[in-house]
């Protein structure tokens, strides 16, 4: 066990004699069992350890309403995704609404009782209960992707046919979507022991839900507010106040004073923009700003939030500024600031139609031709940054958690062999169409299964999970150049079967604190995910074919909802890693080749910190310095922008530190229940802004919903002399 795990217990320690001594805990209101007492003090204030083991799950009611959440949530997410402001709606949103319907389903359903040989049931056994509630949820959220909003591979299939224009069938897009979905439960199945059932585990993440639940399950007397109340309340205000950043004064969403004050000014705005500058002087009275790409601050523990804000400020407001204006790294000026846009050395688009040939892989003349791929500075940094988070990963987890043992459970790894060998068929009968190699895929599930469990115990302890998109496709890349359809599948086998795992995990422990049966949790999740990508297919499909230049906006009018902005990055990302190929772009001698320092930093970045801690143990700060949250502080930008940050840690810092150290009983009741009701808001009048105005064409026309922060300036402008762009200031 690490530092942190002994930290942890020593704390449960001094929790139980206290409780021996007859103090005050502010757990008290929940009748625990000394030896479940949790190690994590958050856990205590949250979690009941009590159950009733004679609540129906198994009900016709959890089926029906978890089967049409999960529908409904994948139709909606899969939709929203392609919008030029992309929407997830959350499994709160069927959370909430599915407490109503299971009431009244209680109601009205016979009470009856069927018997099929020895098997008995009942349409209705009884009152709605919470952990019915919590299957449907689950449900839910595999409608959702687990957070992500729609299944991964659907952005294969888009770029495919809307951005090269190139042809793959029904059939091998739904193996490619189910298989990389499910993959991910049997590498959950296998490390469900060593980051579910440890106490000092704890998932912050899964603590608004277990508040939720409780506010809507259980009943307080004596209580003017309680947590249900408090619940309705708060949502019903985010709800009425959303429709202010979501449709009547846009701009609020991001306010940069600086634009405001210095309208012709390039540098200006780069300093002061929040969604494509340094976010100076930017505010947000947005929820969905805030949450957007780091999910609720209000769930993030506050030595998280510090390790991501202070490798936020390092990279963002010193090495980055010193890298664009001080030395001009990389010819840094020749391109705007912060874009995931491809460009030519001479600060123009980036033609890639010309580069590719008829066999779908890397034309070399068209390549010679046009000239070597640039990148913005920030853009490469990223990469950079992400190459050390991922070297790091391994290390940290390494030096402060050390070994586990390995107790697999048949059942996960009979559907890891079947989704292993439907994936072999696709990548051996259908290689044409995905171009990924058999041993491809066994290298990306290989690659996966190794970084799951130290990704899981960053996840499980800090809430922030550092991805493998990048590395994936460098190393794809390295091995199979000049095949993009090829990287991008990779890519997904090897980091969505991370990601799902994670995700898988984290409702194992959600039902470990709601004392859900596993293998319910197992057949609902399998089912849904199923469920989910199949819906997920569908709805892509039935878009990429009726709407027209969908995902190209340079073919649509500016204010097109169709501009697809993940799926651009997407594409941007099989360009460099896949078509290109990362030896051409970051190889010893190429021209970002300087960035592979980058993972040497990161491997040696942990020892250094644990020698430190070795040195003075009675420092208790220092092992709490998590060099992979550090260092991928800035891993979801872009699309991410400063202002998605600067928000989130603001907010972050006033709830999980002042809040949480100086009104705890307050902090105990009502903070997850906060952030499930902002959510849940936001997520409601999102859907009634779309149905009732956005599909109607209705908008209100006035400066304050015209541009996203009215820094149009630095979005689009280099500030090197002699590099022309169409509407922007020349030097």
């Amino acid at each position: 066990m690490g530092t942190e795990g002994v930290a942890l217990e020593m704390e449960a320690r001094v929790f139980k004699e206290e409780q021996k001594q007859g103090k005050e805990v502010l757990s008290s209101e929940v009748d625990e069992d000394e030896e479940e007492v949790s190690p994590v003090e958050q856990v205590r204030l949250v979690v009941p350890t009590t159950d009733d083991p004679t609540l129906p799950v198994w009900t016709f009611r959890m089926w029906v309403i978890g089967t049409l959440s999960c529908a409904l949530l994948s139709f909606l997410n899969q939709f929203f995704s392609y919008r030029t402001e992309p929407l997830v709606i959350s499994q709160i949103t069927a959370q909430v609404a599915a407490l109503p319907v299971g009431h009244f389903l209680a109601k009205i359903l016979p009470t009856t009782q069927y018997k099929i040989g020895s098997f008995k049931f009942s349409l209705n056994p009884g009152p709605f209960n919470i952990k019915e509630h919590v299957l449907i949820s689950i449900f839910a959220q595999a409608g959702c992707a687990f957070g992500i909003g729609n299944a991964y591979a659907v952005g294969i299939v888009d770029i495919i046919k809307a951005l090269y224009h190139r042809k793959i069938s029904f059939l091998a897009s739904w193996i490619l979507i189910v298989t990389t979905q499910v993959l991910g439960y049997g590498w959950a199945g296998i490390l469900r022991k060593f980051v579910v059932d440890p106490a000092h585990m704890w998932w912050p993440s899964s603590l608004v839900q277990v508040s939720l639940f409780q506010a809507m399950h259980q009943r307080e007397k004596g209580r003017r507010m309680t947590r249900g109340k408090f619940f309705a309340l708060a949502m019903t205000l985010s709800f009425l106040w959303y429709i202010v950043p979501g449709f009547l004064f846009k701009t609020a969403m991001c306010i940069s004073l600086l634009c405001y004050a210095y309208p012709n000014s390039v540098t200006a705005q780069q300093i002061g923009s929040g969604f494509s500058g340094l976010g100076i002087l930017s505010f947000t009275l947005d929820w969905s700003t805030v949450a957007a790409f780091l999910g609720s601050p209000l769930v993030t523990p506050f030595f998280a939030i510090l390790n991501l804000i202070s490798g936020f400020i390092i990279i963002v407001y010193i090495l980055f500024p010193l890298s664009y204006w001080g030395f001009n790294l990389y010819n840094a000026k020749n391109y705007p600031l912060i874009t995931s846009a491809l460009f030519t050395g001479s600060g123009q688009s980036y033609n890639i139609t010309a580069i590719v040939n008829d066999k779908f892989e890397l034309d070399m003349a068209g390549y010679k031709a046009q000239g070597p791929v640039y990148l913005s500075m920030f853009f490469a940094l990223t990469y950079g940054l992400n190459f050390a988070n991922v070297a790091s990963t391994l290390t940290h987890c390494g030096f402060f958690y050390g070994r586990y043992e390995d107790i697999p459970g048949w059942w996960f790894v009979l559907l890891l062999a079947i989704t292993v060998l439907v994936s072999l068929i696709l990548c051996t009968v259908l290689k044409d169409q995905v171009q990924l190699p058999w041993w491809g895929l066994l290298f990306a599930c290989g690659l996966a299964f190794t970084f799951t469990l130290p990704i899981a115990v960053i996840t499980a302890t800090t809430n922030q999970t550092p991805g493998l998109n990048v590395i994936t496709e460098y190393l794809m890349g390295l091995a199979y150049a000049g095949r993009p359809v090829a990287n991008v599948c990779f890519k997904t086998y090897g980091y969505i079967s991370m990601a799902q795992a994670i995700s898988f995990l984290n409702d194992f422990k959600l039902g470990h604190y709601m004392k859900i049966p596993p293998r319910s949790m197992f057949i609902v999740q399998a089912i849904g995910t199923v469920l989910a990508a199949t819906i997920n297919l569908g709805v892509g499909w039935w878009l990429l074919t009726t709407v027209k230049h969908i995902c190209e906006p340079d073919l649509l009018p500016p204010d097109s909802p169709w501009q697809c902005p993940s799926d651009n990055v997407f594409f941007s990302a099989s360009v460099i890693w896949g078509l290109v190929g990362p030896a051409r772009i970051f190889g010893r001698s190429a021209y970002y080749g300087a960035l592979n320092w980058f993972f040497l930093g990161g491997l040696l970045g942990p020892a250094l910190v644990w020698l430190l801690h070795k040195a003075f143990p009675k420092q208790k700060w220092i092992p709490l310095i998590n060099l992979p949250v550090l260092l991928g502080a800035t891993a979801a930008m872009p699309p991410a922008s400063a202002i998605n940050y600067t928000s989130w840690a603001v907010i972050g810092t006033i709830f999980n530190f002042f809040i949480f150290r100086y009104r705890k009983r307050w902090w105990q009741r009502y903070n997850y229940v906060l952030s499930a009701a902002m959510d849940a808001g936001v997520a409601f009048m999102a859907v009634f802004i779309h149905l009732v105005f956005t599909m109607q064409g209705k908008e209100i026309d006035w400066w304050g919903n015209r541009g996203d922060d009215h820094c149009p300036l630095a979005a689009n402008c280099p500030t090197a002399k002699g590099i022309h762009v169409d509407g922007c200031p020349t030097f």
